[in-house]
């Protein structure tokens, strides 16, 4: 019964460092066993793990996709005109004992801060082999995937695999903008003013065109309307020559009443003449005219 009381004590610790000597691995982790900083295990499946109790101690690392988005940099592509580029990377770590050995007792805060560094550097090569518009411009995915193969190659050393890089972001400097926008409004402004001389050329070339035509048209029709004329008073002469081998008679009758009527429109001049005048004598009328009355039988 004496040695009751030293039993409880015995067994609790004999508890402890059995359950010290238990983890548990999560299955967004992977896991190390380190004993006096020397790998002694690797836990990548999810579950229950045992480790000296003591001796040993357990380091876990995220097994998920991880994003690391990059700082505003500053490049230089062939041309020499300068942009501002930002983008982001996902990134896993592959390979635990390496990623240990290259980032120490830092883990992952050291590992984005060194994978951030070798995305830069890789940008800044990638996009200083290339003119600006091939980075302004809406297919960027070729760049994106270069700058990817290099920061892997880079970043294998570090035990990441960088999975994808994307670019956010390909802006002018600031103090650049403005002078960009002038210079874009400027040669906008230019071909406006080209579109428009070239408008008004084509729009002088119709009117020409057109008035040429109008000229042509107008004349034809005055040719046309002469020779018709023409015709028509050829044809009059003819059918009158013909009443008058007819009937004289009858062709100075009409005549006359012809020249009666032509001398009575209204707006005519006024006539002012005596009664007796040859003008009311219908005879005398005719002769004055030129035309003979034919005798009657």
């Amino acid at each position: 019964m004496a040695k009751a009381p030293f039993l409880i004590p015995a067994v609790a610790i004999v508890a402890a460092v059995g359950l010290s000597s238990l983890f548990v691995v999560d299955e967004r982790e992977k896991a190390l066993v380190l004993q006096f900083g020397q790998v002694k295990q690797i836990k990548t499946d999810p579950g229950l793990g045992f480790k000296l109790p003591l001796i040993q101690e357990v380091v876990t690392y995220d097994d998920r996709i991880l994003s690391l988005p990059t700082r505003p940099l500053e490049v230089t592509p062939l041309d020499d005109r300068r942009l501002v580029v930002d983008a982001f990377a996902r990134w896993r770590i592959v390979d635990l004992v390496r990623f240990r050995e290259a980032v120490g007792v830092g883990g992952e805060t050291v590992a984005k801060s060194r994978l951030d560094g070798i995305l830069n550097n890789a940008i800044r090569e990638v996009l200083g082999s290339v003119p600006s518009t091939a980075v302004l411009s809406d297919d960027r995915t070729p760049l994106m995937n270069r700058i990817r193969d290099l920061a892997r190659r880079e970043a294998a050393a570090l035990g990441i695999d960088v999975i994808d890089v994307r670019l956010t972001r390909t802006d002018l400097p600031e103090q650049n903008l403005s002078a960009t926008y002038d210079r874009m409004r400027a040669e906008r402004e230019r071909e406006a003013a080209d579109e428009r001389a070239r408008g008004g050329e084509a729009a002088q070339r119709v009117r020409a065109t057109a008035d040429r035509t109008v000229v042509e048209v107008t004349s034809e029709a005055r040719k046309q309307a002469e020779i018709i004329r023409g015709e028509a008073d050829a044809e009059a002469n003819r059918v009158y020559a013909e009443a008058y081998g007819k009937d004289p008679q009858f062709f100075a009758f009409t005549r006359g009443l012809q020249f009666y009527t032509e001398s009575m429109k209204p707006g005519s001049s006024s006539l002012v003449t005596q009664p007796d005048s040859v003008y009311f004598d219908y005879d005398r009328f005719l002769e004055s005219i030129g035309e003979r009355r034919a005798p009657t039988q």
